[in-house]
């Protein structure tokens, strides 16, 4: 389900953490309730029925050992299984956090927060809960895309997609998903791993982009406690917690030479060294990657590791962009329009011909995630029961089909790219934040961007 129209409880022992917590969700979701004693959770979840909880890990200052929050993670999983449940610690304990996923929350976070993070993981463990229980989320009346709609397609290129991924997902063989920003490729990650046979065990989604070369290690391979300056505890990484399941590992293309050396070793191995030991842990994972880096001509480039190319794709899919596949278009248009309509109360039913033409001459390069959130804005803004031409707002490119020239189509894309970062970064009056989450991207990615294009 969409982060606007969710219900969720925040249950945490300090005062200042939840008044930090409801000025930034009140204008997100559709009711933040808060609670400090969580004594209440069993009347609270009585009286209400909740898309997602925030649970403190610790509520008695002298202990702080997290237990507490596990004891209550339990009480919830009692009284409601599929409701999605965010732990939250101050104390950074990873074997806690592992723990807590395997008493069955969601998701783990840090905090003092950023807020950006801590948005995106809700909605991520709304997304996950909203695929694992398909039939909760059916019958909530507001409903938002799930995973496998935003997929839809009857084109021949989506339809060979669809193909490959009912043959490869029983299979353990490692994925390599390549393809635009938009197109996908974390729902076919994620698709792929709920219909293989690791489906009831760990999805772990670790974002290369936004680790640095210092944390690279640590987050993926741990440490042991004393192993650098805050290195507090021992902590396990990305390929532990992925034990027996699957780890996805997003843009790939995106890590130096010497990280694709290490990452190489423990996929050769099959075995992590946490920073600081001497201890090889054997590992059992199924491997996802993605990027939409040329990585095979970084290669030839001598940019980027043949032989790790190998490892990671036995298996690989390229996602089309949404501009080559048709009236798969109109179709996801459609789609998003009556989910929004009923989730706005809107009378909308349909979309007139003009409009249809307007989104099938667009090059949309932000793909499905640019298409969805301009329905999205244009289902706002309208009164009517047909969506017309005059409610998509677009850039001014679309009226007009893509021009052809003699120019390389990557040069052509670029450009569609810079400018509708320029726009919306205007749009925004330059605030990063909002443009990232209006492009869906994420502020790191969005920044990566502006380098790219020297803006």
């Amino acid at each position: 389900m969409s982060l606007k129209n969710a219900k969720i409880l925040a249950i945490d022992d300090d005062p200042d953490v939840l008044v930090a917590v409801k000025m930034l969700l009140r204008p997100e979701v559709k009711e933040i309730v808060t609670e400090k004693n969580p004594e209440r959770i069993q009347s609270l979840l009585a009286q209400t029925q909740f898309d997602l909880i925030l649970l403190d890990m610790n509520y008695k200052s002298s202990l702080n050992t997290g237990n507490e929050g596990i004891f209550w993670l339990r009480k919830i999983r009692e009284i409601n299984k599929s409701v999605a449940v965010i732990m939250i610690t101050a104390y950074g304990d990873i074997d806690l956090a592992v723990r807590s996923v395997k008493e069955g929350a969601t998701d783990f976070v840090l905090k003092p927060w950023r807020n950006e993070k801590l948005l995106v993981t809700i909605e991520e463990a709304l997304e996950k809960s909203a695929l694992e229980n398909p039939i909760s989320s059916k019958n909530k009346k507001s409903a938002a895309p799930t995973i496998i709609n935003s997929l839809l397609g009857k084109s021949e290129a989506m339809q060979d997609i669809f193909y490959k991924i009912e043959k490869i997902a029983p299979t353990d063989a490692n994925i390599l998903i390549l393809g635009e920003n938009g197109t996908g490729k974390g729902e076919v990650a994620k698709l792929i791993h709920q219909k293989s046979m690791r489906a009831g065990k760990p999805f772990v989604h670790a974002d290369l982009g936004s680790l640095t070369e210092s944390l690279f290690e640590s987050e993926l391979f741990g440490h042991k406690k004393g192993a650098f300056t805050d290195a507090r505890e021992d902590r396990a990484g990305r390929f532990e917690s992925a034990n027996k399941g699957t780890l996805f590992l997003d843009e790939i293309g995106n890590i130096s030479l010497p990280q694709q050396a290490k990452l190489l070793t423990v996929l050769q191995n099959r075995e992590v060294t946490r920073l600081g030991t001497n201890a090889p842990v054997a590992i059992d994972i199924r491997l996802i990657s993605a990027t939409n880096a040329p990585i095979k001509e970084m290669s030839a480039q001598n940019q980027y590791r043949k032989d790790l190319i190998y490892r990671l794709n036995t298996i690989e899919i390229t996602l089309p962009p949404l501009r080559s596949r048709g009236d798969d278009v109109v179709l996801l248009a459609e789609y998003f329009t009556k989910t929004y309509a009923q989730q706005y109360h809107k009378n909308l039913r349909e979309i007139d011909e003009k409009a249809k033409d307007k989104l099938r001459k667009y090059a949309f390069p932000g793909n499905i995630r640019e298409l969805q959130h301009a329905i999205e804005r244009a289902v706002i803004m309208s009164d009517e029961q047909v969506l017309t031409a005059r409610d998509l707002d677009l850039s001014s490119s679309i009226e007009n089909p893509i021009a052809m020239s003699n120019e390389p189509n990557t040069l052509r894309i670029d450009e569609m790219e810079k400018s509708t970062i320029l726009k919306a970064i205007e749009r925004h009056d330059g605030n990063i934040t909002k443009a990232a989450r209006e492009l869906g991207l994420t502020r790191t990615a969005l920044y990566r961007r502006l380098g790219k294009y020297d803006i």
